[in-house]
This record gives C-alpha cells, sequence and structure tokens, in this order.
C-alpha cells in the first residue's frame, strides 16, 4: 500500500512540474486544459502559473526523497488546497465544469487518497 502511495505521489509530482514546465514554455498548449472559458491575457500571468506549479512538484519530490511518509502526506495534503482553490476559481469565474471537476476536483481528490494512505500506513 505505501509502495502504491508512493507512486502516486510520484506520478503528481511529475505531473505537476511537466504542467508547470508547459506553462513557461508553450502556455497555449496546456491553458485551454484549465478550464478558463476565455484564456488569461495579463503578461506574466502563465509565467507565475508554471513557476507555482513546479515548485509544487518539486516539493513532493524533496519530501520523497527525505523518507519520512508522514511527512509526505502532510505535504500532499496541504499542496491539495492548490487544484482544489483552482477548481473553485474556475467554477467561480463561469469556466467550464468539465474541467473544474474532472482536472482540478480529481487531482485534489488523487492528492488527499496518496496522503491518506501514506499517513495510515
Amino acid at each position: 500500500m505505501i509502495i502504491t502511495a508512493y507512486v502516486i505521489a510520484a506520478l503528481v509530482g511529475l505531473g505537476i512540474i511537466y504542467i508547470g514546465v508547459c506553462y513557461l514554455f508553450a502556455p497555449m498548449t496546456v491553458a485551454p486544459a484549465f478550464g478558463f472559458r476565455a484564456l488569461p491575457t495579463a503578461d506574466g500571468y502563465y509565467d507565475v502559473k508554471g513557476v507555482r506549479d513546479v515548485v509544487a512538484g518539486l516539493m513532493v519530490g524533496a519530501f520523497m526523497l527525505y523518507g519520512d511518509h508522514r511527512a509526505l502526506a502532510l505535504v500532499l495534503a496541504v499542496e491539495a488546497v492548490i487544484p482544489i482553490g483552482d477548481m473553485l476559481v474556475v467554477l467561480r469565474r463561469g469556466g467550464r465544469k468539465g474541467s473544474a471537476f474532472g482536472v482540478h476536483g480529481a487531482t485534489a481528490v488523487v492528492m488527499l487518497v496518496a496522503a491518506a494512505l501514506l499517513w495510515f500506513a
């Protein structure tokens, strides 16, 4: 069970790093999936999002290397607030519900499941 949780954590960490790198170097490839009906145009928005995502993924990796599964569980649980917040922003701004729940909500659930598996292992 703990191995499964570590695999999930690794996939989440690597996945969000990948998304962050895409936001930094090719934002129009991933931005439509975020869920907004109109893409943000504020200068620097995609750079900020990219850096945030890369750092969130690196935190997961750092705590995996630290080796304490309960510490990793806490990081995953706390970082699950990010996709929950993203989901709420998309919904509040009239974005696509499928992206809000299917991308952001599902990511939060996966992170919380992995956190629970690690915490109770």
